[in-house]
């Protein structure tokens, strides 16, 4: 007769999870991490090695094909909303397995929308492999991101989510330094977007024959039935979407950023350096900031990750010179360090394991919903208005999700408890 796995404790959701066991050491506890989350992680590199080397160089496009800056918001915003739909609905399809076949086919179609955009004549046909590429990442987020929680204790959850989003930052890091060098080489945009989108499709092979989804399941919380009804949301799930939906009001496309580099004076070709710099940032600030939410609150630390969002907005707003850009980049990455991976790592604290399919895909569908009214909004309001207006309304939304996410951490359902005496 089998034994019942035994359950491992749960952190308490946005405070002080356990510790986890064994050596302190950073590097020993990135080895610790499992297979299954170095492979998602190299992934999510070489995928953003193909999307990086384009977005940089996609609004410049998309001027030559004749389109404003509010066709620009429409496309950014309806193909992220298109993938929210798609979330929602492929989180839910992942508690019931299999999580491999859509994590891989999630990210094996940008790689043919991005070949689409490299033979785009109009900026409707980019607004079209935009949909498509979207609807890849709608596939995937979801189900690669309850892998990822399931296969690590949950004193580990923000490490893994931190490794994940270091090695995202690092492929973006390295997508426009190839477009630089494509382009310093003589190739057009046209067939610097053709070559990137080979970096995307390796991305999707490397887990078809890889990635085994059972190989590991070191977090037994929860039922072990994983249909729909397996698992459970807990208590302070719905406030803290409430919060990440008033941030993601405020958090348009990362392409106004570029724009408005551009007006202060980066020229086009300087653009994907500049990028460079800010995703190697990144990179280097994920993992800490996961470790960090490990040891701490991590409503805290996502909270003080969105105020230095809204305070580089304001700045970004305000900014005159090229310099003043690159200082704001670099604290723009301060945001990107604590609080990708600490987010993801609250929502694995609220949902039982059977559920976690369902939260990320409502987690990743309701911010993506979001991103159509903001970025349809930014490009409106720039357009008629200007940078500074446009970008101090992303600023304002994002300090009302930070306020609302530190009123959860200290009174609310988020709050840290204190631990019971012996």
């Amino acid at each position: 007769m089998n034994r019942p796995p035994e359950p491992i404790a749960e952190p308490d959701p946005g405070g002080q999870p356990p510790r986890a066991s064994g050596g302190s050491a950073p590097l020993g506890a990135l080895r610790a991490l499992p297979r299954v989350v170095w492979l998602l992680g190299l992934a999510s590199l070489l995928n953003d090695v193909s999307s990086e080397a384009i977005f940089p160089l996609l609004p410049t496009f998309l001027v030559s094909l004749g389109a404003p800056m509010s066709f620009l918001g429409l496309i950014e915003g309806s193909a992220d909303a298109l993938a929210s739909i798609i979330k929602m609905a492929a989180g839910k399809l992942s508690d019931r397995g299999p999580r491999r076949l859509l994590v891989a086919g999630g990210y094996a179609l940008p790689a043919v929308a991005r070949a689409g955009i490299a033979a785009a004549l109009a900026p409707w046909h980019v607004l079209g492999a935009r949909l498509l590429d979207r609807a890849g990442k709608g596939i995937r987020s979801g189900p690669r991101d309850a892998l990822i929680a399931d296969s690590v204790a949950p004193s580990q959850r923000g490490r893994a989510f931190g490794l994940n989003r270091s090695m995202d930052h690092f492929g973006a890091a390295l997508g426009p330094v190839i477009a630089w060098a494509l382009l310093s080489l003589g190739a057009s945009l046209r067939t610097t977007f053709a070559i990137a989108s080979l970096f995307g499709l390796m991305a999707p092979v490397v887990l078809f024959f890889r990635l085994r989804e059972s190989e590991q399941l070191a977090d037994r919380s929860g039922p072990l039935d994983t249909r729909p009804r397996g698992g459970t949301l807990r208590r302070g799930f719905s406030a803290y979407l409430v919060a990440c939906v008033l941030f993601a009001f405020g958090n348009s496309s990362d392409a106004f950023l570029l724009v408005r580099a551009h007006e202060v004076g980066w020229s086009a070709t300087a653009l994907p350096l500049l990028w460079t710099f800010h995703h190697l940032v990144k990179s280097t600030a994920a993992l800490p900031g996961g470790a960090l939410s490990d040891r701490h609150s991590r409503a805290l630390v996502v909270a003080a990750g969105w105020t230095a969002y809204a305070l580089t907005y304001v700045g970004f707003a305000f900014a005159s010179a090229r310099w003043q850009i690159l200082i704001l980049l670099l604290a723009y990455a301060l945001y990107h360090g604590l609080a990708e991976g600490a987010e993801r790592a609250i929502i694995a604290d609220l949902a039982q394991r059977g559920a976690r399919g369902r939260a990320f895909g409502l987690y990743h569908g309701l911010i993506g919903v979001a991103a159509l009214p903001a970025g349809l909004g930014t490009g409106w309001i720039w357009d008629r208005w200007g940078a500074v207006y446009a970008l101090s309304l992303n600023a304002g939304f994002a300090a009302l999700g930070a306020l609302w996410l530190f009123a959860l951490s200290f009174v609310g359902p988020l709050r840290r408890t204190v631990p019971a005496a012996r």
